[in-house]
């Protein structure tokens, strides 16, 4: 909902529209459940520590590619984190990920819980990828979902920021045709938006992240995920048996 209410919300045209805020007051306790409910399930000091480590790594990453034509280098760890890991891990990784790079390049503003987010769902859908793909095939299995959560970050990132995005420029597209109507049909709106992404993002920003994720993945699949998994060999992420009462 946080993402989608253009889609849903019901407005008069002639009234100014404004995003929800009260989803985006309510994200950073939603956050705090979820790190309290992985720290029950058995998440120890080692695979803190791993967190933290893997966090601070994308965050360099991050900053380091600082995103020029969709080049990101986040997300490929992020991936290979909550691959290894499991969903629970992939997620806290997206958030602390992107919340610490947003801390190191001052890139704190509306548009950073939704990224923690959706970089959320990129790392716990990497950990509930099928376990029993291994060896080359796994590495591939990675490569395509890398490519497509590539596109899907893309996508939903422009959802939340499509209405408040005016009068866009496009060389033989007439700039009304993109914009977001206040209490349009869902159906029309939904158009206008995927026209707008498919004109704006996909062939330039999502196209570069998903080749970037797929190369990493490709060429440092391997090597990463034996490293993260002797890691975990080491740091195991166990569920504490329920206290008897």
């Amino acid at each position: 909902m946080m993402l989608g209410w253009p889609l849903i919300l019901e407005a008069d045209p002639t009234e100014r529209v404004d995003p929800p805020f009260l989803f985006l007051a309510l994200l950073p306790v939603i956050l705090a459940v979820v790190l309290a409910e992985i720290s029950e399930g058995g998440m120890d000091a080692r695979v803190l520590a791993i967190l933290g480590v893997l966090s601070a790594v994308n965050a360099i990453l991050r900053g380091v590619s600082a995103g020029t034509a969709g080049l990101e280098l986040v997300f490929f760890l992020l991936i290979l984190g909550g691959r290894v890991f499991g969903p629970g891990f992939g997620f806290v990784l997206g958030c602390t990920s992107l919340f610490a790079s947003a801390l190191m390049t001052a890139g704190v503003g509306p548009w950073l819980p939704f990224q923690m987010l959706v970089a959320g769902w990129v790392g716990m859908f990497a950990g509930l990828l099928p376990r029993r793909v291994s060896g080359r095939w796994e590495v591939a299995m990675l490569v395509v979902y890398g490519v497509l959560a590539a596109y899907a970050y893309g996508l939903l990132m422009n959802l939340w920021g499509w209405p408040f995005i005016l009068g866009v420029q496009v060389p033989g597209q007439d700039s009304t045709d993109l914009s977001y109507v206040p209490g349009a049909p869902l159906l029309e709106n939904l158009h206008r938006f995927v026209l707008y992404t498919l004109l704006t993002s996909t062939g330039g920003w999502d196209t570069g992240r998903a080749i970037t994720n797929a190369l990493a993945v490709a060429l440092l699949g391997p090597a990463v995920l034996t490293t993260l998994r002797r890691a975990a060999r080491r740091a195991r992420v166990e569920r504490r048996p329920a206290a008897s009462g």
